[in-house]
Formats: C-alpha cells, structure tokens, sequence
C-alpha cells in the first residue's frame, strides 16, 4: 500500500505566507506545511480547527524546488471598513471610502514536487480528495489556482528523502537532462531551521513550530511519454 502522496504545485502566481500580517503579506521561497495542510483540507472539504490540527500532526512533508520562481511584490489598495449591517464606510470628512492598503508577495512562474507522508488508509483517502476536491484548490492564496490538477501519483517509500529523489519531474519539448533542486524537508527531530508552520487554529491564525532541514537533490527531467501519465496520474508539465 502507498504511504506518500505526491503533489504538483504549479501555477502563474503562488504566496504561502509564513510570517504574513497585517499590511505585509510575505510568501516562504516554497510551499508551507500548513499551506498544504489547507490545500488538503479544502480537498476534503474540513474546516474546523480540530480536523486541520489533527491532520496536520498526522503527516510529514517534503517539498522539492523543482523551478523556484521569481518573486513579486503587488502593492493592493482595498475598501477596509464595513459596517455590522454590511455597508462600507466612509471618511466622514471626504465622503470617500475607507480604504487600506498592503504590499503582497507571490512567487512567479514556480514548480514545486510535494512529497505527503501518513498512514496508508489516510493516504488513499487525501489521494481520492485531490482528484475529486470539495473545495476549489488553490496555491497558498485563493487568487492563486493551480495551472493543473495537483494529484502527481501515490508510492511507498521509506522516507521523504527517497520519495523526492525517485521521482522524475516531466516537461514538454525538453531532452532528458539531470538538474539540482533545493529540498526542504520535515525533520523528525528537534533540529535544523525551526519555522512557524504547524496549524494549531487556522480560524485564530495560531501556529506552532516545525523543524526541518535541506538538501540538494538531483532531478531527472523528462519529456512527456503518454503511458508515463497514465501510470503516475496527472504530473504537471511545464513549458521549456
């Protein structure tokens, strides 16, 4: 039975904010785990904190940095006050609507391979999710959907590690070549780069800490092979 899930996460924009309040909405250089936890759940349709909280604690990810992407920042202008009835507000001395505004930052153009490991039972149940989601999936933010279906395959795999490494990355028009992509994965223990991704409650913004590492892992690239895509799912495929 399969123990990973593997995602691919690609799209125009993507933002999967780690430290993101208030007026600046900063994105991580790649996928968060709870960001994933949210793709995840929005499959499944689950919106209460206990159901994300547990899902969370119940798998371990990797992401593999496949096309890293460019980042942007958008500088957005919004009406910010609304009244208890639903009407917006107005300045009372111009008459104007109350507005804020807020820099944002999305990756550009990026691919990310996204490794999900659990119990094989929970495995098939997020498998079958994505495919058929409850929810519209999006990348880390709703005004950034994905430009394929995410579902890139289920395997089983003793770690995250050998899960990224097996896995080819397929491209239209390209020539079978071996690239060297940045790895971030969940560390077991207590050490490494200590980030802030562990959902407690997503409707009060609260996380906990999550250890992880890095690695640099070398990437078959390969061209599209039909018989490929109907053995793995539906890997996304980029232009060259």
């Amino acid at each position: 039975m399969a123990n990973t899930l593997f995602l691919r996460l690609e799209g125009p924009l993507q933002s999967w904010g780690e430290r993101a309040k208030w007026d600046v909405r900063d994105t991580a250089p790649e996928p968060t785990k709870s960001g994933v936890v949210g793709l995840l759940a929005c499959a499944l349709g689950w919106d209460v904190d206990a159901d994300l909280r547990a899902l969370s604690r119940q798998i371990r990810v990797g992401v593999r940095c496949d096309q890293p992407g460019v980042l942007l920042w958008d500088y957005h202008t919004i009406v910010s006050g609304i009244m208890s009835e639903g009407k917006i507000k107005h300045n009372a001395k111009t008459g104007e609507p109350e507005t804020a505004t807020s820099h944002r930052a999305y990756l550009c153009d990026a691919s990310f391979l996204v490794a999900v490991q659990a119990a094989p039972e929970l495995i098939d149940q997020l498998a079958e999710a994505v495919q058929n989601p409850v929810w519209a999936l999006y990348l880390g933010r709703k005004a950034c959907p994905p430009s394929c279906p995410p579902f890139a395959g289920l395997g089983d795999y003793p770690s995250l590690e050998d899960a990224l490494q097996q896995q080819p990355w397929y491209r239209w028009d390209v020539e079978p070549h071996t690239i060297q992509a940045r790895a971030v994965l969940t560390n077991p223990r207590p050490i490494g780069a200590r980030r802030r991704d562990e959902i407690v409650s997503r409707s009060r913004r609260t996380y906990a800490s999550r250890y992880t590492y890095e690695l640099s892992i070398p990437v078959q690239v390969q061209p599209i092979n039909p018989p490929e895509l109907s053995e793995g799912g539906s890997p996304c495929t980029s232009p060259a």
